[in-house]
């Protein structure tokens, strides 16, 4: 039964909640892990079940992965409990463990100026300098950056379509250096990377496929390993970097939340965060008396 009840869920995340596929994955992984450790009817699991399991998977996971599993079996049972396949939840009054918010790294304007000075001579690197022009632009996760189709892109109006988090679409605005860089990769590069005749994906690797998450990663870090840029670096860097530079220099919380995608704007606030403990180290290291 558990195994009907995981694939009604996952159907409902899917074509009701709308979520992207990746959060769905993410749901039924941790459904499928906890099946596998239980293996009771998760219609007649109790409190006592729910935090042995917790207790369980406490000992070799941190508490964000711990906390995000419970928050998984909390929107599993209330599916249960809306489809009457238990009235009982054991969930109800597990509390999810506190985590320590860490402040996601971002780049310096420096370092973002850096590894957008790319040495142009190949049709990948006018790929490469389009990705990463538009990355920093518009702040794109990097699953909405390939996924992009070329009709996202509007040149004309300088602005870039988005299917997002739950298939919401946004309209980015895009900045000349980032349309410039499309328009170059677009009109005089892209088609030499068809291998297997036309595609509508923006963003095709090596073998004319779309790109692909580890794909982007890897071009990425090879580029600030050329830079010699030392940062810790990831393809969410640069939407942190995106909306951290643009607090900086004055955009409201408001604006970035829509830019960014974000529903709530709690999310948001963690940039905040960012530029005040920027502000700290900027006035320790450079006031007289600041240290």
């Amino acid at each position: 039964m558990n195994e009907k009840y995981i694939e009604e869920f996952i159907d409902y995340l899917r074509f009701e909640k709308k979520y992207s596929e990746n959060t769905i994955s993410s749901y039924k992984r941790d459904l499928n892990k906890t099946n596998t450790y239980i293996k009771k009817d998760f219609a007649k699991l109790n409190k006592k079940d729910i935090q042995n399991y917790i207790q369980k998977i406490s000992k070799s996971e941190n508490a964000s992965s711990v906390s995000r599993c419970i928050s998984t079996l909390k929107s599993f049972y209330r599916f249960l409990e809306l489809n009457k396949y238990t009235s009982l939840n054991p969930l109800t009054t597990i509390t999810n463990p506190k985590t320590v918010k860490k402040l996601p790294k971002i780049l310096s304007e420096e370092e973002i100026e850096k590894l957008l000075d790319i040495n142009l001579k190949t049709d990948f690197d006018y790929r490469n300098k389009a990705m990463l022009e538009l990355m920093y632009s518009s702040g794109l996760r990097v699953s909405e950056l390939i996924n992009l189709n070329v009709n996202d892109i509007d040149l004309s109006n300088a602005s870039v379509r988005i299917f997002g988090k739950g298939s919401k679409e946004r309209i980015i605005p895009l900045n000349d250096y980032a349309i410039d860089a499309l328009n170059n990769y677009i009109l005089n590069h892209r088609r030499s990377l068809f291998k297997h005749g036309e595609s509508n994906y923006l963003f095709l690797n090596n073998h004319g496929n779309k790109m692909t998450r580890q794909g982007f990663f890897k071009i990425l870090e090879k580029i600030a390993k050329e830079k010699g840029i030392k940062s810790e670096l990831s393809p969410h860097t640069l939407r942190h970097s995106f909306a951290t530079h643009l607090l900086k220099h004055g955009a409201d919380l408001r604006s970035i939340q829509e830019l960014l995608g974000h529903s709530d704007i709690s999310t948001t606030q963690i940039y905040t965060h960012i530029t005040s403990e920027r502000l700290q180290k900027n006035y320790e290291e450079f006031h007289p008396h600041g240290k």
